[in-house]
């Protein structure tokens, strides 16, 4: 019999683990960058999903993508919040996992509001929904520096239970004489509980922090602190779920689109809207629902931003720009080449940016090193990437993957 150690499933373990317990080398180094880009493009990848559905999709330029991530970010604070509460302390650490979904339902009722008041009648008028956008972003940015957050929440119940309540109600109601009351009085009823809620929200989080929507810092609970240590590497825990929820994003999406009833309606309004509504598949209600969940991705990117850093404002603008740029390098409304383009973004930013590029490569030419070195910052290598997609453009258009949507059509 072989020894362990001279077998080749010895020899391959043996050369990992010289390969990670002797100083850092240049593979260790790479792998490591690797690590880092594909965090940073989770980021990334996570806050352009929601806009490739959107906007690939549906042919909607929204500018106003940004303040959902705000949203989102600003609604795992609340979130935090509450649950440092007497009576939910005991399960404090659990806060991000419920963040995750009240953040999606927040910005998914925001995008629904914006989709049935807003873009609804501003479909095929890319200048005028740009325009439109833009002013919803710089309202939302407002409206958080204006109200306090707990008067926020409770608008944002109001919302959810004024969209909610029409599908619960019977439909002889809605559909009879008295229908404009009755959405009257559910609406009615909704500002009520709103109003109730965020006053008495109001008066519990005034004891225990200040309810201001100025930068604020979310706290990531004890079991996400720290790192896990491998082959002399250290994996932030924070990146690691980062990384896991993009993951549960991407497959979540791609199984709704093409497994389910809706995603299935979604892909044939995108193909042909006309033959679609002749066939009897209710188009608008596919709009608020494609809108609603590309808004509510854009929450749960909010949730992923809120635990890298401070929250205020304008979070969300720094990644409006990256996001249109995933998008469009990866092909508009294709998934994969969203997913591809994130990852590529990710891993050159944090190779040049880091300086990682100078330690892995050290014979690296004259000339070449002195570029890369004026580029080694963080918002220089966010230039040298942007540029790099200007020039792959210029030669292929479409990106990655041909163009799928309704602007196709137009």
């Amino acid at each position: 019999m072989i020894p362990l150690e001279e077998s080749p499933l010895g020899l391959l373990l043996s050369s990992f683990h010289w390969l990670f317990s002797s100083p850092p080398t240049s593979v260790q180094l790479l792998f490591e960058s690797l690590f880092n880009g594909v965090a940073i493009g989770s980021v990334l990848l996570v806050a352009a999903l929601g806009l490739a559905i959107v906007f690939g999709l549906m042919g909607v330029i929204n500018l106003a993508h940004g303040e959902l991530i705000m949203l989102g970010a600003y609604t795992t604070y609340v979130v935090q919040l509450i649950f440092k509460l007497p009576a939910l302390q005991p399960v404090y650490n659990l806060y991000v996992l419920v963040a995750i979904p009240i953040a999606f339902i927040t910005s998914g009722v925001v995008g629904i509001l914006l989709e049935r008041t807003v873009i609804r009648r501003l479909y095929g008028s890319p200048l005028e929904t740009l325009l439109a956008t833009w002013g919803v972003s710089l309202i939302l940015q407002q409206f958080v520096r204006s109200v306090p957050l707990a008067q926020a929440a409770g608008v944002v119940l109001a919302l959810v239970l004024g969209f909610s309540l029409p599908l619960v109600l019977p439909q002889d109601l809605l559909q009879g004489p008295r229908s404009r009351w009755v959405r009257a009085g559910s609406w009615g009823v909704s500002a009520l509980a709103g109003v109730l809620f965020g006053s008495v929200l109001a008066s519990q989080i005034s004891k225990i922090a200040r309810a201001t929507s100025r930068n604020v810092d979310v706290t990531a609970p004890k079991w996400m602190r720290g790192g896990i240590e491998f082959m002399d590497l250290t994996f932030p825990v924070p990146r690691l779920v980062i990384i896991v929820i993009t993951i549960l994003a991407v497959v979540g999406v791609t199984w709704f689109l093409n497994r389910s009833v809706w995603g299935m309606r979604i892909r044939a309004v995108t193909q042909n809207r006309e033959m679609s509504d002749c066939l009897g598949i209710p188009t608008d209600t596919v709009d608020v629902l494609t809108f609603g969940i590309g808004s509510g991705l854009a929450g749960i990117a909010g949730v992923a931003v809120s635990l890298l850093g401070s929250v205020g404002p304008n979070v969300g603008t720094s990644y409006i720009v990256g996001c249109f740029m995933v998008v469009v390098l990866g092909g508009v409304g294709n998934l994969l080449g969203t997913v591809i383009a994130s990852f590529a973004i990710g891993l050159l930013t944090d190779l040049i940016g880091a300086g990682r590029l100078l330690t892995i490569w050290p014979d690296m030419p004259a000339p070449l090193e002195s570029t890369v070195q004026f580029f080694a910052t963080t918002s220089m290598a966010q230039v040298l990437v942007f540029a790099l997609i200007v020039v792959f453009l210029q030669f292929r258009p479409a990106g990655l993957f041909p163009q799928k949507g309704r602007m196709v059509e137009a």
